[in-house]
């Protein structure tokens, strides 16, 4: 067992560039659009949201030797130790640019993702060796399958908490049949029926018990989240009443909220209700991570959206 340490978080580092049409969309012609640039990514968002909150959060991933690569650095260095994210000299920093029609509905996105791929469980096992002590590991599934994979049999055999945070239809089937030793899976609906390939929410639930994970939290959205346990807790909270100004980021927040309830001693219920009342704070931005996050305005959110003061 290694001393509680910082919470690590393994998997994707992006830029992300949205660009807003000002005029109706005309195939064949050039449109002009208000364009902006964030930095992203799974892991990485969910990062800089705990290191805001207050926690020792360390990053591991790869980005690419260009000036996106050092831009994303230097954005998340101020509240992540970014020390453990390798420079890949011959690859693009990995990017998603999505085409928003004037109402701000998607129209296009274009993800290049292709230096996760080059990814081998061999680079995880080498860096796992540089890191300190670790109190909890995150880990998304932006890496091939073989990284997640020996990711979670590494926190199995070092009794590590671990949660799962999934990031896509496609990419959540990379995640191995054994489960056992994830302390926490944070997916969506689509994602958990995708993994689990039964439809009713209940029996996808079921059966994600039989692949071993012991928390299942699943986010629906303006529908709110349900969650399980092994012990046989089980809920459904509904969403609070916000105006959305951007939707992007707002599941690593509820992520992270969630991660920063339970590590703090919070009962899985209640750390939901901490994950979305980021998530809150998070959709009320055009950020992907709300530029003004700290901990007293997540408990002053989470008292203003369920009447309690998150103690």
């Amino acid at each position: 067992m290694r001393m509680k340490g910082s919470i690590v978080c393994i998997g994707g580092v992006n830029v992300d560039r949205k660009a807003r049409l000002l005029v109706p969309l005309e195939l064949g012609t050039s449109h002009p659009v208000a364009s902006t640039q964030t930095a992203g990514g799974v892991a990485r968002n969910i990062a800089e949201n705990l290191g805001r909150l207050g926690q020792n959060v360390s990053l591991l991933s790869v980005v690419g030797g260009d000036h996106d690569g050092q831009w994303l650095i230097d954005a998340t260095s101020p509240y992540v130790d970014t020390r453990l994210v390798t420079r890949i000299p011959e690859a693009n920093t990995g990017a998603y640019t999505a085409v928003l029609d004037e109402h701000g509905e998607m129209v296009l996105a274009l993800a290049d993702m292709a230096i996760y791929d080059a990814v081998r469980s061999e680079w995880l096992k080498q860096r796992w060796r540089e890191f300190g002590p670790i109190s909890t590991v995150v880990l998304d599934t932006n890496f091939p399958p073989d990284v997640i994979s020996w990711a979670i049999r590494q926190c199995r055999q070092e009794r590590l908490p671990l949660c799962v945070v999934t990031v896509s239809v496609p990419k959540v089937k990379r995640l191995p049949a054994d489960l056992t030793g994830v302390t926490w899976l944070v997916t969506n609906q689509a994602e958990a029926m995708a993994l689990s390939g039964e439809p009713p929410l209940d029996d996808a639930i079921e059966s994600l018990f039989r692949f071993g994970v012991e928390t299942i939290v699943i986010t629906r959205g303006a529908e709110g989240v349900v969650y399980a346990t092994r012990q046989g807790e089980r809920g459904a909270i509904a969403a609070p009443a916000i105006k959305v100004i951007d939707a992007t980021g707002a599941g690593d927040a509820f992520a992270a909220g969630f991660l920063y309830g339970v590590l703090g001693g919070h009962a899985v219920e209640d750390a939901c209700r901490l994950g979305m009342s980021n998530a809150a704070l998070t959709l009320q931005t055009a950020e992907t991570v709300n530029p003004a996050l700290t901990e007293q305005q997540l408990r002053a959110a989470y008292e203003q959206y369920f009447g309690k003061g998150g103690e």
